[in-house]
């Protein structure tokens, strides 16, 4: 088994049987990142010393007879807005580099360090993950890994980016707006956002609690299911975190599927994108033999109050340092975080209000589909510092745009993954699986149908042949 392309359940079980060391693969790890990662950027901080101990203490364990848990041996990094002990939690920010270090790691990582698998590292982010580019005034921007002179997306870019360069199998990340799927796919991996509250925030810095989720991404259906399961569990840290029973979904994911109500997002979620992404959904769509369309009521209303609620939340967190200190933020965040602090509370209100009145409609929607299709993208992945993109004829600027078809869904807390589309010569693309909430066994399973296939696919990307 070659260690620079095994998916995290492979290393598990050969570390487990013994025909490689935790310690061989975390140091297998950390030489790629250390020869790749000059030229991604994908991470502020590598903890080299702490991941070798913890990696020599699963082995320890495994020699005792011990069981090392379900992830045992398996390398993983986190966006840099997970604390994690002994380092200081950036969010992207200068600000927070003045903070002292985290005194413990978050419940997330905490989780995955118990069923065995070793934290590496922190990735690059969006300042206070405010953005679905990556292009970080203070720490640089992540280079995607299909074309280096491309965007990762955003705000989870150095997540993204490292699975997709098999720097490591897996990663955590956060979405608020689209902040998983969206880097997910213009890297070409997998990116699920589960229902809101499903996983434990606690120990993460937020930028819009009402907003904000955990999420993760992998290169397989089989690794993202388990580390979904892994991470599920009440947490009294995390006010929001649900006290519903862990629903294991890895166990289900070859379950028929035949069964299921499947349709296609039309109206606002066919609009506005690029024909390739239109044709990323048919080819999906095809697979599951679906023809049937069906309308998400107001998305576009739905998208301009995430708008206003997620803007005005996240400049209130930061407004005393808006005000004493605006100097230290980077200039894009500052501007928006300002136009935020200005929001009218009655506006905030309005859009809380029509907030219930959406997420009872789109109730209403599923009770006539189980999983509904929509791009994750209107387009591929835009050139670093690219300001705008043409859709439908007109010029708009690309970075709210991204989240254009994720924000919607945000909005309500749905559970959605973004499945990987890969195109002979050409960027891949991200395919939107949607469905209600607590739902997350059903779009996995439907995930693991089309990867089986050969529909969807997260191959690791060769940097040699993407570094001209």
């Amino acid at each position: 088994m070659n260690l620079e392309f095994a998916d995290a359940l492979s290393i598990a079980a050969a570390v487990r049987g013994g025909q490689f060391s935790a310690v061989e693969v975390t140091q297998a790890a950390l030489t790629r990142i250390a020869n790749l990662d000059e030229q991604l950027n994908c991470f502020t901080t590598v903890i080299t010393e702490t991941a070798l101990a913890d990696a020599a203490r699963i082995d320890r364990e495994i020699a005792q007879g011990n069981s090392p848990g379900l992830l045992a041996g398996v390398p993983f990094a986190v966006k840099n807005l997970f604390d994690i002990a002994g380092v200081t939690t950036l969010a992207g920010a200068k600000i927070n580099a003045e903070n002292s270090p985290a005194t413990q790691d978050a419940t997330a990582v905490a989780n995955l360090k118990q069923a065995g698998a070793v934290l590496v590292g922190a990735l690059n982010m969006d300042e206070y993950a405010y953005g679905f580019v990556t292009e970080n005034f203070h720490y640089g921007v992540t280079h995607n890994p299909h074309d280096l002179h491309r965007l990762a997306g955003g705000s989870s870019g150095g997540s993204a980016a490292a699975v997709a360069a098999g720097l490591v199998p897996f990663t955590l990340g956060s979405d608020t707006n689209g902040s998983v799927r969206v880097p997910a796919a213009l890297c070409g991996v997998f990116g699920l956002k589960p229902t809101y509250g499903r996983l434990s925030r606690a120990g993460v810095t937020l930028f819009s609690s009402s907003f904000d989720h955990i999420g993760s991404f992998a290169r397989s259906v089989q690794d993202i299911a388990t580390v979904f399961d892994v991470l599920q569990g009440e947490d009294e840290g995390d006010r929001i975190c649900t006290k519903r029973p862990p629903q294991l979904c890895s166990p289900q994911l070859h379950q028929d599927i035949s069964h299921l109500r499947i349709a296609i997002a039309d109206d606002y979620f066919i609009q506005g994108a690029a024909p390739e992404a239109l044709a990323a959904v048919q080819t999906v769509a095809a697979a599951l033999g679906v023809t049937e369309y069906i309308t998400i009521p107001e998305a576009q209303r739905a998208r301009a109050a995430a708008f206003v609620i997620t803007a005005s939340e996240g400049a209130n967190l930061h407004l005393d340092q808006l005000k004493s200190r605006p100097q230290d933020f980077d200039p894009a965040t500052r501007d928006r975080f300002l136009a935020g602090a200005l929001i009218p509370s009655s506006w905030y209100l309005q859009a809380q209000r029509f907030r219930q009145w959406y997420r009872d409609r789109v109730r209403e929607v599923f009770q006539n589909v189980d999983i509904i299709l929509a791009p994750t993208t209107p387009i591929s992945a835009p050139l670093i510092g690219q300001q705008t993109m043409i859709l439908d004829g007109a010029e708009i600027l690309v970075r709210p745009h991204l989240g254009l078809f994720t924000q919607p869904l945000s909005f309500i807390g749905l559970p959605v993954l973004s499945v990987p589309i890969q195109r002979p010569d050409a960027l891949p693309l991200g395919v939107q699986l949607i469905a209600a909430p607590y739902n997350e066994a059903l779009i996995l399973q439907v995930a693991a149908f089309l990867e089986s296939q050969g529909v969807i696919s997260a191959p690791i990307v060769n940097l040699n042949q993407n570094s001209a």
